[in-house]
């Protein structure tokens, strides 16, 4: 069983800190689907659907192909630097997506926004899973990702914006970049690293928050392994490692077409005002997803005490509510049971999202992390990018929305099959730099 340490507060400090960057990450990009018509009207060479789809994929594609660089870098060098650099480049950009005036152009933009936040999600969640060591780790991501859940509501009333003569969608874009460069100020000013190669020694754990840390005596004092180990050996050989990836991906599939094109989708079957188009389709099934993280990562962290497959149970139960979510979202006839539709998908990917890098801890070391997280990154948004193309081809050609959902239902349960293969490599909770488990009571 997992013991019960508890982290300090500067461990908390650091997803605080975090959670305000994870939120404009997610704004930004809400407010690109959420305004989709208003910046559709004033680019006229944005031609149609299809030309969408790529604005849309460009920024995944780049994000996809940077992500395992972005994550080597972040575990060799300043999680700290590389999380306040892309803050500040996330910063440019999106200003720069503001004066945007032809599709080249936004193609760019976007393009180049992946580059931002390539940099931030694995440097974030590593620097996450350092501070909390086991019995909180699942809660601590999952306290992190409700900045991503609440970025997303608050870009889901940008189609209010929009509309608004006195702001309009180039507004909130500036506005929102000069935002994050006053964020970065306080945000490098406050965080910091913690020390590195020492995890396993008993006054580093206490450092970091463990208290009454019980570390095996045969390794108490030793350090972390000072060459780091091969990325192919430690992640790509790894058989639970290509089992995470592909769970990481199928289901984040439908997960970004629900982001990118629901307030569309609402728009036009329900004849609603992009501003309602908006809110309806984001609204719910944010809170939905930030309550479903917060009791998703406290249901894995306490199932974690009984056994070490408590991270993968709980993952399994939220994919496996995309089933009946995905058949009432591509089926309703009404708006409420799309929105119900939408609220049982939140509520399953809150628990999806708080377990992803929890679970790569279990079979991946400390210092892979960051690393695995941007394959994991590099497979799945790849993937995103061309469902992102794909879906607005297929709608350019009228393909009914309950067949493309039905699919997506039927990867979900492919999903469930998938992340029940995993096997963790520790009776604990916490793999480190030797493949030995550290427990902390």
């Amino acid at each position: 069983m997992i013991g019960s340490g508890r982290p300090s507060r500067y461990a908390w400090l650091v997803v605080a800190l975090l959670l305000p960057v994870a939120l404009l990450n997610y704004l930004d990009l809400q407010m690109l689907a959420t305004m989709k018509a208003s910046m559709v009207g004033d680019i006229p060479t944005i031609a149609n659907k299809a030309d969408w789809g790529l604005i849309l994929g460009s920024f995944k594609w780049t994000y996809a192909l940077l992500g395992p660089i972005a994550g080597y870098i972040a575990d060799r060098f300043s999680r700290r630097w590389v999380i306040g650099s892309s803050l500040l480049v996330w910063s440019a950009v999106t200003w720069w997506t503001g004066q945007c005036t032809t599709f080249t152009e936004l193609l760019t933009a976007r393009a180049f926004m992946g580059v931002s936040e390539a940099f931030y999600f694995p440097a974030a969640l590593a620097l996450i899973t350092d501070y909390h060591l086991g019995p909180t780790r699942s809660r601590a991501v999952g306290v992190h990702q409700t900045g991503v859940y609440l970025g997303q509501i608050l870009g889901g009333f940008a189609g209010y914006v929009a509309e608004a003569p006195a702001l309009g969608w180039r507004w909130a874009f500036s506005s929102a970049g000069m935002l994050g460069v006053l964020y970065a100020i306080p945000l490098l000013a406050l965080l910091r690293d913690p020390e590195r190669g020492k995890y396993r020694s008993l006054d580093s754990l206490r450092s970091l928050g463990m208290t009454h840390a019980v570390i095996p005596s045969e390794v108490e004092g030793s350090a972390l392994a000072e060459r780091p180990p091969s990325v192919m050996r430690g992640l790509l050989t790894n058989r639970n490692f290509v089992l995470l990836v592909m769970y990481f991906t199928l289901p984040a599939i439908a997960g970004w077409i629900v982001r990118d094109w629901m307030p569309e989708i609402l728009r036009e079957r329900f004849h609603l005002g992009q501003g309602r188009a908006g809110v309806s389709a984001i609204l719910f099934v944010q809170i939905a997803s930030l309550v479903g993280a917060v009791v998703g990562g406290t249901l894995a962290d306490r199932w974690m005490r009984r056994t070490n497959r408590g991270r993968i149970y709980t993952s399994a139960i939220g994919t496996m509510l995309f089933l009946p979510a995905l058949f009432s979202v591509g089926n309703s006839g009404t708006l409420a049971v799309a929105i119900v539709g939408l609220i049982v998908f939140g509520l399953g990917w809150g628990f999806f999202d708080s377990n992803n890098m929890p679970i790569l801890s279990q079979i991946a070391r400390p210092e892979l992390r960051a690393t695995g997280y941007g394959i994991m990154n590099l497979v799945s948004i790849s993937c995103g990018g061309f469902g992102d193309w794909a879906f607005g081809a297929l709608r350019d050609r009228n393909v009914p929305l309950n067949l493309i959902f039905g699919v997506f239902a039927g990867v979900a349960l492919l999903s469930v099959a998938i992340v029940m293969m995993i096997r963790p490599l520790t009776r604990n909770d916490d793999l480190v730099s030797d493949g030995t488990a550290d427990r902390y009571g």
